[in-house]
């Protein structure tokens, strides 16, 4: 009389099968304009299957403080921006966790702040006064230049800056909108445009000024990490897994960029300019990432000294969700 037994044994095999390995979650996100973040690129490259991943492109982001503005307000899972940017939003009282790094800069991959041929700015110290056009307030070009300036023994504020959308950079420099355009490290595809029509000039580029750095984070709210430990472990492997295969690929790269951007209506062109993130090996995030700006932020009295502490803010799956 094994049979009971034997069918009792099969349903429960069954009912295990058809249990979810892992819960569904879809994680909102929004997109930026000519660029592709790792997460996106892990997603085309499948490495959510079987995670219980989906990711959902909600929009356009207008720059990283947007973006953040969006997660705290709960309308997305996820924020990208640059890092000052994030310290920013925490010492504000937003509980943000520093996922991985978004983008980096390097010799290859980098912000430059470009100005017409015949400009007679040539150094930082000739940028006083100037009009600089950058992505967004608050962020990583600000700050670039803020520090730039501070490198020099100048004021901070000494130049004037002013938001111009990444799309229309080069248009502004070369109609004399402005006197400099700042390309974003994450905005290589508009600089390699820009650099093809010709008759631009670098002035300095952030590595002159912040050295080979993270960029900016892929921000995740701790309490959502709380509640998904192993989904955010899981987007967190596969997107640093994307950002290395960017690295080892970056002609299959280039490919995938195009498609996306033209099933988003965007110019696919600009795929062929795709740099890279300028992600160190294993696309994984390292203490001065962070560490760098937390003391800029302290040294301009801008945060208290200590209310940052890099132990908090990065992500560390080993760590209790609740106090990571």
């Amino acid at each position: 009389m094994t049979f009971p037994l034997r069918n009792l044994a099969l349903a429960a095999g069954l009912a295990l099968l058809a249990t979810p390995l892992q819960a569904e979650v879809t994680i909102r996100y929004l997109a930026s304009q000519g660029g592709l973040n790792p997460h996106e690129l892990a997603a085309e490259l499948g490495y959510f299957d079987g995670t219980g991943i989906t990711l959902e492109n909600v929009g356009y982001s207008t720059g990283g403080p947007a973006s953040l503005v969006a997660l705290a307000g709960g309308s997305v899972e996820l924020g990208s921006a640059a890092t000052s940017a994030v310290l920013n939003s925490i010492a504000a009282g937003n509980d943000f966790v520093a996922a991985y790094p978004s983008n980096g800069i390097n010799d290859q991959v980098q912000s430059v702040f470009y100005v017409l041929e015949d400009s007679p700015i040539k150094t930082v110290e000739d940028i006083v006064g100037k009009t600089i056009a950058v992505n967004t307030l608050g962020a990583h070009l600000d700050y670039t230049v803020r520090e730039a300036l501070h490198q020099k023994g100048l004021p901070q504020d000494a130049a004037n800056l002013i938001v111009v959308p990444g799309p229309q950079l080069e248009q502004v420099l070369r109609s004399g909108q402005v006197d400099i355009s700042a390309f974003g490290y994450w905005q290589t595809t508009f600089t390699g445009a820009a650099l093809k029509t010709g008759g631009l000039r670098a002035v300095f580029d952030d590595t002159d000024v912040l050295g080979n750095i993270a960029g900016g984070f892929i921000v995740l709210r701790r309490d959502w990490i709380a509640a998904h430990p192993a989904e955010a472990k899981a987007f967190v492997e596969a997107s640093e897994k994307a950002i290395e295969y960017a690295r080892l690929h970056p002609e299959e790269t280039k490919k995938i960029f195009a498609r996306v951007l033209a099933e988003r209506g965007e110019n696919p062109d600009v795929a062929q300019y795709f740099a890279g993130y300028g992600i160190r090996e294993g696309g994984k995030a390292e203490d001065r990432d962070l560490q760098f700006w937390i003391d800029v932020l302290e040294r301009d009295d801008a945060v208290p000294t200590g209310k940052l502490k890099v132990a908090d803010i990065l992500y560390n799956p080993g760590a209790s969700p609740a106090t990571n």
